[in-house]
């Protein structure tokens, strides 16, 4: 049976010329709006749009639906508008990317004071940057920008990447070899350690490596588990090492839990950016969640 809401999606696509900003007229996500227009075409069997440099060209086909379903949306929407409750007040969702270990740190127990709806997204850095464009997220946090035009970087923090150890690790003889800046005899004590990594990235280790000793590190972490999070509960108080980011440990580090065992004669230092489209209707509730970001990574 035909639904109703492929039609409404159909004329605000014929409309506005583009998937992202029917979502955005119709306050829903762009997968969302191409899953009405792909059962709509399905359902009348045809093609409804070419898809050409990000525009929706109606096809002959399109145009003669739309005169045809135009009037009768129209008056939907009117009857809508005159008999929703007054005295109900749509909750906006918006939708954020960022890595697991910075949602931990910083927004998450902000989630239930929140005026509005969230949904949360973990993954890779491209492909964020690809979803912000396309509408599919509103704000991303990430320490890459992307070649995308229609994108905005705001910087408003840096993070450190660091050598951090567990409070039990001894590490007098480390600090000998560090001011005789022994580099082959540090490598050497490094990889005798117990050596904690993440299952999806590894980058920060091979970045570390290979900016103050100038190769790939030949090892494998002793431990791989889930996150960041996870490595820092399973240093603290105990022993072993890993390379992650300063902010992230900053509890651990605070109470003692754990240490900064090196941060390299060769410093990395990332720039972290609140990643958003020039135009976009939650503007007020990105500013929100900013200053949340700005007020826990000071």
């Amino acid at each position: 049976m035909v639904n109703l809401e492929w039609f409404r999606t159909f004329k605000a696509i014929y409309e506005t010329g583009s998937l992202t900003a029917a979502a955005e007229s119709l306050f829903i996500s762009q997968p969302g709006v191409s899953l009405h227009l792909s059962s709509l075409e399905s359902y009348v069997g045809y093609k409804l749009f070419d898809r050409a440099s990000r525009k929706m060209i109606s096809t002959e086909r399109g145009k003669i639906l739309y005169n045809y379903v135009q009037e009768a949306i129209c008056k939907l929407e009117d009857a809508e508008k005159h008999f929703h409750k007054t005295t109900e007040k749509d909750v906006p969702t918006i939708s954020i990317g960022m890595c697991f270990e910075t949602f931990q740190f910083t927004l998450e127990s902000y989630l239930p004071t929140l005026p509005f709806n969230v949904i949360i997204k973990f993954g890779e850095y491209p492909q964020m940057l690809a979803d912000l464009d396309s509408g599919i997220l509103d704000l991303i946090i990430t320490p890459q920008k992307g070649d995308y035009k229609n994108l905005l970087y705001k910087p408003f923090f840096k993070e450190k990447i660091v050598v951090v150890a567990g409070s039990d690790t001894e590490t007098k003889e480390f600090q000998k070899l560090i001011k005789a800046k022994n580099l082959p005899d540090i490598q050497t004590w490094l990889k005798k350690q117990t050596w904690y990594g993440t299952a999806g990235d590894m980058e920060h280790l091979r970045r570390f490596w290979h900016i103050n000793f100038g190769i790939r590190p030949d090892f494998k972490p002793n431990y791989i588990v889930p996150n960041m999070s996870s490595i820092l509960r399973c240093l603290s108080g105990g022993t072993g090492i890993a390379v992650i980011p300063d902010f992230l440990s900053k509890k651990e580090l605070d109470s003692g839990h754990v240490s900064i065992l090196w941060d390299g004669f060769n410093k990395i230092e990332n720039t972290l950016y609140f990643g958003t489209r020039k135009k976009s209707i939650y503007e007020e509730q990105i500013k929100i969640v900013q200053e949340i970001f700005e007020k826990e990574m000071v």
